[in-house]
């Protein structure tokens, strides 16, 4: 079984598959792309280059990152010429178990046998796909995030018959990138669309309920709980936060909403450990010294005054209309 990579083919060459390559190539990796359709692949390869030197002009990408491109990424007619040579071949097409199914049965037969093979699936689990890859032990989920150029976050989920060994050079490849990879359990949404998609579940409630309208929902989660997930993961938070106070707003949540908002059984015990977060130096991120708790309380200021400058100077994103200005303020 490969042990390092260093020739990727992506297969799947519309946005998703392009921007994964596009991140792959433009750091150095030798990356070829492959469509259903070399018209297809011809017009995504045309696409990325156009992309790269847009994005390189404004600042976005490094300087040379279109140099590095057009040395790294190739295009091929066909699947079986896409992945003949690929350490690590990576399936980026629509999420249908069907389709899926169908070129991973392609790519299985053409690949190397020695070959890792990776889905970009958002929420399929290994178990489901696997059955259509010979030898399986080779396969599993490297799941980016859109646009992959500048979302870092990678999911790898390894299924029952994954060798363990091919974690470790995914994770070097994603490395080389500028990725990171985290490690999740193969089971449906896997991490990152469960919360999301819970997430955006209680948003339609709460607006289905006439709490408040859909931009105002979306306005509140940015410029607060969301506004510190650019840095801070729910755990930390809740640290930050003291878990002794979120026990006590659970008991609030469930009084008025059932077992669904329950108190947590993680944090029941550790508020009866007498662990209430960064105020007793013991939490959910570990223990930590009075030292070590000041210099992230340092680095939330800084982080979180760095993040409001940035958002000043971008200003709104235009997705929802901009609040009209009453007579009086537009007179002053």
């Amino acid at each position: 079984m490969t042990r390092t990579i260093e020739t990727v083919a992506v297969i799947g060459a519309g946005y998703m598959g392009g921007g994964i390559a596009q991140s792959l190539a433009s750091n150095g990796v030798d990356v070829v792309i492959a469509d259903k359709d070399p018209a297809l692949t011809a017009a995504a390869y045309e696409r990325l280059l156009a992309e790269t030197t847009s994005l390189e002009r404004q600042g976005l990408f490094p300087a040379g990152s279109l140099e590095r491109l057009q040395a790294h990424l190739s295009t091929a007619d066909t699947i079986e010429a896409a992945v003949q040579h690929a350490d690590l071949v990576e399936e980026v097409v629509f999420e249908d178990v069907a389709v899926k199914h169908a070129v991973l049965r392609q790519i299985s037969a053409a690949a190397r046998p020695d070959a890792i093979i990776g889905s970009n699936t958002s929420t399929i689990p290994v178990h489901v796909l696997q059955e259509a890859v010979e030898r399986p032990e080779r396969f599993l989920i490297v799941h980016w995030s859109n646009p992959a150029p500048f979302i870092p976050g990678v999911e790898i989920v390894s299924g029952e018959h994954t060798d363990p060994a091919l974690v470790p050079p995914v994770k070097a490849l994603l490395a080389r990138a500028q990725h990171s990879g985290a490690e999740v359990a193969d089971t449906p949404g896997f991490v990152l669309n469960r919360l999301q998609y819970a997430l955006l579940k209680e948003a339609t409630a709460i607006v289905e309920e006439g709490i408040a309208t859909p931009q105002d929902v979306d306005t509140i989660v940015s410029t607060t709980f969301g506004f510190r997930l650019a840095f801070f993961g729910p755990f930390a938070i809740a640290d930050m936060a003291g878990l002794d106070v979120y026990r006590n707003c659970f008991r609030t949540f469930e009084e008025a909403f059932g077992e669904r908002f329950a108190t947590p059984a993680m944090l029941t015990e550790q508020v009866q450990a007498g662990h209430h977060g960064f105020k007793t130096g013991a939490g959910f991120t570990g223990e930590h010294s009075a030292e070590e708790v000041q210099r992230v309380v340092d680095y939330r200021a800084l982080a979180y005054s760095r993040l409001s400058q940035l958002l000043l100077e971008l200003g709104p994103s235009g997705i929802w209309p901009a609040a009209p200005v009453e007579e009086s303020e537009a007179g002053q």
